[in-house]
């Protein structure tokens, strides 16, 4: 089975975005693009004083899934396939909750000029799933600099990716609820989402997932 484009794998904080990401490039002989969040040397002090540290932060990321990303905007050069575990855009959703009013207009005045040298997606797979599902994937995980986070600011990223999908068209979308699955170990369900993927969706396409199995809405 293979893939010849680019995937992206978006959602917020702990919905499985990377789990995912590497088992599609399995199966479809695609490499994946990592964003590596724990490179930021900003991001332990961001959880600890956010207000102190948010725009570091978010410039750190900014530049760094730029350098990442611009670089498949020459995909044509090679054949394959690419997954990446997130979208450029997701910046932006971030550097909404987390900047300042002045600081924002700053952000999205740089993220504009570079955002024009990023490919885009030939299909984004947007995952969801409860905040409480979310909270306790994280936990799980046991990452150090994510210990404590609070419960409210994961409900403001979960709210933001909602808003920021509701409108989204600028690529083919496929909206898929997690709430009970994990794609990482999960057969059935995964050669079904799989299954979609390799349809390549011309627009947007919800699948919701459970215990039981899957419907499409």
């Amino acid at each position: 089975m293979s893939f010849n484009g680019y995937i992206a794998v978006e959602g917020p904080i702990g919905v499985g975005k990377t789990a995912l990401a590497e088992r599609i490039a399995r199966h479809i002989g695609g490499k994946v693009v990592y964003e590596l969040a724990e490179d930021n040397p900003f991001l332990p002090e961001f959880y600890r004083h956010p207000a102190g540290a948010a725009f570091q932060t978010q410039i750190f990321f900014l530049m760094s899934r730029y350098a990442q990303l611009r670089q498949l905007a020459n995909r044509d050069l090679f054949s394959g396939a690419i997954v990446s575990d997130y979208l450029f855009a997701k910046d932006r959703i971030f550097a909404g909750i987390n900047l300042s009013e002045q600081e924002f207009s700053l952000y999205n005045r740089v993220a504009s000029a570079l955002e024009a040298e990023i490919a885009r997606p030939d299909l984004v797979v947007y995952l969801t799933a409860a905040v409480d599902s979310l909270a306790e994937r994280i936990k799980k995980r046991g990452r150090n600099f994510e210990k404590g986070m609070d419960h409210r600011y994961l409900e403001s990223i979960c709210e933001s990716y909602s808003d920021f999908f509701f409108h989204y068209d600028e690529t083919p979308l496929l909206v898929v609820k997690t709430d009970g699955i994990d794609f990482a170990r999960d057969g059935e369900n995964f050669s079904y989402l799989l299954e979609k993927i390799m349809s390549r969706p011309k627009s947007a396409e919800y699948i919701s997932f459970d215990r039981l199995g899957f419907e499409e809405i």
